[in-house]
């Protein structure tokens, strides 16, 4: 087709018009094709303002019919100098830029005054001269109406994506109420249509999430700046941080009910956030926000109500055991189940002095376990509420200790202070305040139980203790051999009679009286096995049984006895013993058993006291 100076502009529109049926995404690049086939280019490159702030223009499309230098980006300042005098510059211009020589032509591209970037040619000089020079004016004013729809129809087509992968965010949120499935599509539709940004979800409630999404805790009193100004007023916000090279978009994650974190957009220092896509992280992280406020309302329903099966399972239970022991091992099996603790300790308290029950594991009823165990104990009696340290070495300032964080919660009956029960985690800040909710309700309502239980067992000691001497009583003791020679191949059996009580009661009163029965019973616990029973038989009388021992051991024993009572006592005293023995090789009774020990103690009686006999014989005397 034949191409004069009048005609160029017509048919450079024309082409410009088939350019309109091609993919949006090669356009750009066509439109170069098109003026270099109208204007015999070899070297074409087009530069694009860029979104960011360090004034430069950096290429957008090249075209070259072999390979060929030129600068990747052009700073605005250079850019400024070229076209100063005119939108469309020669050679002669060009030549003075060195990076810039091997083009012969250069343009502003404009629409309506608004800038659409900069083309340089290396063209034919004589189709320069004919058909551009002439219609300078329009050449450029259509090539940036041509850009100018390019960019319209890719804004377009861009805003259309953005919602459309807003509305398939939205669906998967309305039918999702996994808190973890809402966080994941959130960062997913973000990487979606914005992949060159970092992302980063802050959020300030303290539930465990998936390992593998971009989440940091936002911990309040360490935030401060942008970050926080977007979480309390619940607006965007953008910092540009000149130490890291990056500007932050902060976007609050907002529920009907309130904020729940601060979703973070990173990106180069030099990037400018436009409007479009500030609105659509906006969107989508309101959206965003009321569908994790639905999912967390739901995770926290179906929370409460395991929570209160727990604490309804455990106070059932509870109350149908009957011993403190069960009642410990029990509560401790539900405290591990529910919070995967690594330590369980129940702790009484009486006046100053404190108890670590069976069934506590040994860490506290170490050197540094009773040290940390007496620090919660002083602040219990003190503030008498549940206490929750996140590093208790940071309290004590002991690196030694095993554990960091710590949960205790005292158990309070009747307005009394009973004891508390601790739990620990070696890791510092792992015990969230729902756990520590839900650890308050499962100790305040087992308290009760623990208390009767504690209660039952008090009773039932009181029953067969003696309450002057705390030895058992004699019918707890008649009970214990009775099974022993059922189960036992043998056992010894000692009868201990104060000498002269009498006189000690009429010399130095009934009190003192009771001091020596005290004194006695001491010395008797402290020279017996904890397997052993010793109990007060009646009056000034005291009995032990050595279950399993033989009557060589028993004899030991009560002389042992003689010795220990003239030495320890004060008035000093003495005791006279008779023991007896059984074994399964003859027939014998618990009657029999005693009978040969009061016949033993008679004789050591008439024999001048402070002395044992053996009886062994069923003989009567």
């Amino acid at each position: 087709m034949e191409i004069c100076a009048q005609s160029f502009i017509l048919y450079y529109k024309s082409r410009l018009f088939d350019l309109m049926e091609d993919k949006l995404e090669k356009r750009i690049a066509n439109w170069i094709t098109i003026i270099a086939d109208c204007l015999d280019v070899t070297h074409a490159v087009y530069y694009k303002p860029q979104q960011d702030n360090n004034n430069r223009n950096c290429f957008e499309h090249s075209f070259s019919k072999q390979p060929f230098d030129f600068p990747k980006c052009i700073s605005t300042n250079t850019l400024q100098a070229i076209f100063i005098e005119s939108d469309y510059v020669g050679h002669d211009i060009l030549s003075m830029h060195p990076q810039l020589s091997i083009f012969n032509s250069a343009f502003h591209l404009k629409y309506n005054e608004i800038e659409k970037g900069y083309l340089f040619l290396h063209a034919n000089e004589d189709k320069l001269s004919e058909f551009v020079s002439p219609n300078v004016n329009s050449f450029i004013y259509e090539s940036g109406k041509t850009i100018q729809i390019i960019e319209k129809q890719s804004d377009i087509l861009n805003e259309e994506g953005r919602y459309k992968e807003l509305f398939r965010v939205t669906e998967k949120f309305h039918s999702s109420m996994d808190v973890d499935i809402v966080l994941n599509e959130i960062i997913k539709a973000l990487k979606k249509v914005f992949p060159y940004f970092t992302y980063n979800l802050l959020l300030s409630n303290d539930s465990k999430h998936d390992k593998t999404l971009p989440i940091k805790e936002l911990q309040l009193d360490h935030i401060d700046g942008a970050v926080m100004d977007s979480y309390v007023s619940g607006e965007i916000r953008i910092e540009k941080i000149c130490t890291e090279n990056h500007t932050i978009l902060y976007a609050p994650l907002c529920g009907k009910q309130g904020v729940y974190g601060v979703l973070e957009v990173a990106t180069s220092a030099s990037f400018v956030f436009q409007n479009s896509e500030v609105e659509f992280i906006r969107l989508l992280a309101n959206t965003g926000g009321s569908a994790f406020e639905n999912a967390k309302l739901y995770e926290q329903s179906q929370t409460l109500i395991r929570d209160l099966q727990l604490i309804n399972d455990t106070s059932h239970r509870l109350n149908s055991s009957t011993s403190l022991d069960e009642t410990v091992q029990f509560l401790k099996s539900q405290i591990k189940k529910s919070f995967n603790t690594d330590d369980i300790g129940f702790v009484l308290l009486k006046d100053t002095e404190f108890t670590i029950l069976n069934g506590s594991n040994s860490v506290f009823l170490s050197e540094v376990g009773k040290k940390c165990v007496e620090f919660i104990a002083e602040n219990i009696r003190v503030k008498k509420e549940a206490l929750l340290y996140s590093n208790i070495q940071n309290q004590l300032a002991d690196e030694t200790i095993p554990f960091s964080s710590l949960m205790v919660v005292p158990m309070i009956e009747s307005d009394s202070l009973k004891g508390f029960c601790i739990v620990s985690h070696s890791i510092p800040y792992y015990f969230t305040f729902d756990m520590f909710k839900l650890f308050q309700s499962l100790i305040h309502h087992s308290t009760l139980a623990i208390t009767n239980s504690m209660l039952r067992e008090e009773l039932e000691r009181m029953v067969i203790t003696d309450q002057l001497t705390q030895l058992f009583a004699k019918g707890f003791l008649n009970d214990e051999i009775k099974q022993s020679m059922e189960k036992d191949e043998e056992g010894t059996f000692i009868l201990l009679d104060i000498d002269n009580f009498k006189k000690v009661n009429d010399t130095f009163g009934h009190q003192t009286g009771d001091e020596i029965l005290v004194q006695v019973a001491n010395i008797i616990q402290q020279n017996i096995r904890s397997s052993d029973i010793g109990a007060r038989w009646g009056g000034e009388e005291l009995a032990i049984y050595l279950p399993g021992a033989s009557l060589k051991t028993g004899s030991q024993v009560a002389h042992r006895l003689v010795e220990a009572v003239y030495k320890n006592t004060k008035p000093k005293i003495t005791v006279s013993c008779g023991v007896s023995y059984w074994n399964k090789k003859r027939k014998d009774q618990v009657e029999s058993l005693f009978n040969r020990a009061d016949v033993g103690l008679y004789h050591a009686k008439e024999r001048g006291k402070n002395q044992v006999v053996i009886k062994e014989d069923k003989s009567p005397f």
